[in-house]
């Protein structure tokens, strides 16, 4: 019973590792030339001063606004049930089933989801005044990663039953 709460523990908290480096790292879209976007903040250097840097706000798009806060939802969900399933396995009692941490993982597999899926569609729309072209950067295929691994750390919970 410790081996499978250690692996459980740690699936949940690489789940959360890879939400917040999706969330707050800066590759979510990568434009011709190697200049990648994240979802908060566009920083590039003054073309007058090489050690200045210049930030604005990537869109002011209803669809990003959309993406980060269902990101940030999905990491307090993961937060939320990583603290409830700590709760629950110092108080429930012998032979109870961890049904609300898996709940809160289904929620953030589905916060994900939605958040990666809603970029996915409308990636042209949020970058409509950049040039064209480029593509999705890594925080985007890891929040793609922790998807599955939510939903599949939800159904763990699900099915685990508390032993002595």
């Amino acid at each position: 019973m410790s081996l499978l709460l250690l692996v459980v523990s740690a699936l949940h908290i690489l789940i959360l590792i890879l939400l917040f480096v999706a969330t707050l790292d800066k590759s979510w879209w990568i434009l011709p030339g190697n200049h990648s976007l994240n979802l908060w903040k566009e920083c590039v250097a003054s073309l007058n001063q090489s050690e200045v840097w210049e930030c604005r706000s990537v869109s002011e798009d209803g669809w990003l606004k959309a993406v980060q806060a269902l990101m940030v939802l999905s990491l307090i969900f993961c937060c939320l049930s990583f603290m409830l399933f700590m709760f629950q396995l110092y108080t429930m009692r012998r032979g109870g089933l961890f049904y609300a941490t898996g709940l809160c993982q289904f929620c953030t597999s589905l916060s994900v989801f939605s958040g990666a899926l809603i970029y996915a569609m409308h990636v042209q729309e949020i970058h409509q005044a950049r040039p064209s072209g480029g593509s999705f950067g890594y925080c985007f295929a890891l929040a793609w990663v922790a998807f599955p691994l939510a939903l599949a750390s939800g159904l763990i919970y699900i099915h685990l039953r508390k032993r002595e």
